[in-house]
């Protein structure tokens, strides 16, 4: 699938530095070209000679070496892709700073073409609020990400942070530089994030839905081709380039966008997470707090899902989402039926690395046939998957 394809591949001072030789060796079998750029740290883990003799090339590690050409600028110009495995977070603070103080730096800021990331570091680090604003970042500015996975850390954790396996990152690149065209000329409509119902001026209520895995299905379906319509709650994320963005706050705000938009639309992803109640009445003034304590009553909110299951026309595909914590498979099929749904992604948002917040996800997908897992992946994994599933439907 790669034949001809040219790679940049740098590789930085993490202990999963080893790991770039059997990525290379999968990119060669796919017949990739491929160069290496190494940080002086990285030279520590792994000695350039072992991705050397993989690539046939010779490996860059010196801004200042003698050479015939300016190596950084000649490596941007050759490039199909440029990919880092593994992403240390110095290299991604370095990237998102414009930092340039050695050749893998320097040679990112010369680049034009994709970038592909697969961080590899402590779960401390991983979820520090200053590399997690790199990441936003460097997401904001297109670069893709590939993980970091859940597993066993260096440290004798087991958290987030392992570098993903060099097969998912082959994916990811065979994803960019060879993408699938089978949404081409269809019309998504997703949703992602949470809602905010009102009780007074200053008090909302909400849950914990950060959008990621509705704006990966939405990046995702952009990339196979589709023409994209993103219906987004209060969320820190950027909205995708090349995607039709619309930001909503309540539950009724959300109800009234998806349905004006559902009636033109082949798929429909209900990915955000709406309220399932709202205050019966609004404050006009901030509650003020008493030693009695307060009783509030609640109203439902529209079911969205159920809506848009029963307006559904023919040959338009419904998926609906199930964030459980108990029964998972039960709680599952019983929305299909009562949403009226082609599939139910459902997962259990009390397994560590499959809830809220996180850069992950493991899912099972249910149609009225079959039910079939996608174990703990990135959540543009997930986002293929789910897509996959969507496309045998067409």
């Amino acid at each position: 699938m790669l034949s001809g394809k040219r790679i940049v591949l740098g590789v930085t001072g993490g202990i999963a530095a080893y790991r770039a030789a059997e990525l290379i060796s999968l990119l060669k079998k796919r017949g990739a070209e491929v160069r290496v750029v190494m940080t002086e740290h990285a030279c520590r883990f792994i000695a350039p000679l072992t991705l050397e003799t993989l690539t046939g090339n010779r490996v860059h590690t010196d801004l200042f070496a003698a050479r015939d050409e300016i190596a950084h600028i000649a490596l941007a110009k050759w490039a199909d892709l440029f990919v880092v495995a593994p992403a240390t977070a110095n290299i991604l603070a370095k990237f998102a700073s414009g930092v340039a103080d050695d050749l893998l730096s320097t040679t990112y800021l010369a680049m034009r073409c994709p970038v592909l990331l697969a961080p590899a570091m402590n779960a401390a680090m991983w979820r520090h609020p200053a590399t997690q604003k790199n990441v936003e970042c460097l997401r904001a500015w297109g670069a893709r990400f590939c993980g970091p996975a859940r597993g066993h850390l260096a440290c004798g954790d087991e958290d987030v942070g392992r570098m993903e396996e060099p097969q998912a990152i082959l994916q990811a690149i065979e994803d960019i530089l060879c993408p699938k065209q089978d949404f081409a000329g269809r019309r998504l409509l997703v949703t992602a994030g949470p809602t905010r119902e009102m009780l007074d001026p200053v008090r909302f209520l909400t849950n914990r839905s950060t959008g990621k895995m509705g704006f990966a299905i939405a990046e995702a379906a952009r990339d196979r081709g589709a023409t994209v319509t993103l219906v987004s709650g209060p969320v820190s994320l950027t909205a995708p380039a090349g995607v039709e963005f619309v930001p909503i706050t309540s539950c009724a705000e959300l109800c009234e966008a998806v349905l004006s938009r559902a009636e033109g639309s082949d798929v429909v992803i209900q990915a955000a997470a709406p309220a399932d109640f709202r205050p019966r009445a609004v404050a006009a003034e901030k509650i003020k707090k008493s030693g009695e304590g307060m009783t509030l009553e609640l109203e439902n909110t529209t079911d969205i899902a159920a809506e848009l299951g029963r307006r559904k026309r023919e040959g338009q595909i419904l998926v609906a989402f199930a964030a459980e914590t108990q029964n998972v498979a039960e709680n599952a099929r019983k929305k299909l039926e009562r949403k009226n749904a082609d599939l139910v992604v459902a997962n259990d948002v009390t397994r560590p690395g499959a809830g809220f917040a996180g850069d992950t996800n493991a899912v099972t997908i249910f149609s009225r046939e079959d039910a079939r897992e996608v174990p703990l992946r990135g959540k543009r994994e997930v986002a293929e998957a789910i897509l996959d599933r969507v496309s045998e439907l067409f």
